[in-house]
């Protein structure tokens, strides 16, 4: 016999799964609400996040984008500065609501959250010492490669060279720092941030060269949290818009193109799929 109460736990039974539909299609309107959308960033990966020295502000290829999202949505933009293994917790968390942090999209983190359109591609390589005599990857194996923890650089590098030795720095400025100092034979970093290291050592580059094999492919793209597909296509609609209009292309020859410190040629990419 179907009774009153029956009715009532099967209507709340049916509701809940609206409810929390309802709840997730909200997120858009939530940061409208807030007036502000709080992008997760390094802050320590020049070009795509760095403070830059004079004006002590946050500044990059990523935080160009994150305003151009911001201001599609019509609401200010936040940065918040995070640690390149605390991204993901920090998005799954909600401490941010959007991950402009270097942030290479794989398989792997497919399980964890989604990804907007991929934004910049690039490779890992390997930066040594000139002194050190390595002039192939091979010759990394047992030697002490630094690089920069919770990125996909260490994967990359113990998949090229199985029994090499990988210390981890909390940020990249610590682990190009320590190469420096002799603190290791190689540097492992994404080939277009490493450029822009390489860039920085004027004279003293002549001690330092770029092994010629990349070690991988970085598509990297902003990181959402899972189903807040309000917010991906919000996203994904800003970057097509930066790419028809031109704006893409600009903003990779303002921070990585010629006369810059990574100074690459020419891009050899467009924004135009979140598939890998």
């Amino acid at each position: 016999m179907i009774t009153r109460r029956h009715l009532i736990l099967g209507l709340v039974a049916l509701s809940a799964p609206l409810a929390a539909g309802l709840a997730h299609a909200d997120q858009v309107a939530d940061i409208k609400k807030k007036g502000q959308i709080v992008f997760g960033v390094l802050g320590t990966d020049e070009p795509n996040s760095f403070i830059e020295p004079k004006s002590r502000q946050l500044v990059g290829y990523e935080i160009d984008i994150a305003n151009a999202v911001a201001k599609k949505l019509g609401v200010k933009p936040v940065f918040k500065q995070i640690s390149v293994a605390a991204r993901i917790p920090e998005l799954q968390q909600g401490h941010v609501d959007v991950l402009a942090a270097s942030l290479t999209h794989n398989k792997e983190r497919e399980s964890q959250i989604d990804f907007g359109l991929t934004h910049f591609v690039t490779g890992s390589k390997v930066m040594v010492r000139a002194g050190s005599g390595i002039t192939a990857l091979p010759q990394l194996a047992g030697k002490k490669v630094l690089t920069v923890r919770g990125g996909t650089q260490e994967t990359n590098v113990r998949a090229a060279v199985p029994n090499v030795e990988v210390v981890t720095f909390e940020n990249t400025q610590q682990a190009f720092q320590a190469l420096r100092q002799g603190k290791g034979v190689a540097y492992v970093n994404d080939e277009s941030s490493l450029l822009s290291d390489y860039g920085k050592l004027g004279p003293a580059a002549k001690g330092f060269t770029i092994l010629p094999t990349s070690i991988g492919v970085e598509p990297i793209a902003l990181g959402l949290r899972k189903g807040e597909k309000g917010l991906k296509d919000v996203v994904d609609a800003t970057l097509r818009e930066l790419e028809a209009s031109g704006a893409a292309g600009q903003l990779f020859n303002k921070w990585y193109g010629p006369g810059t410190r990574a100074n690459i040629a020419t891009r050899s990419f467009k924004i135009s799929t979140d598939k890998i």
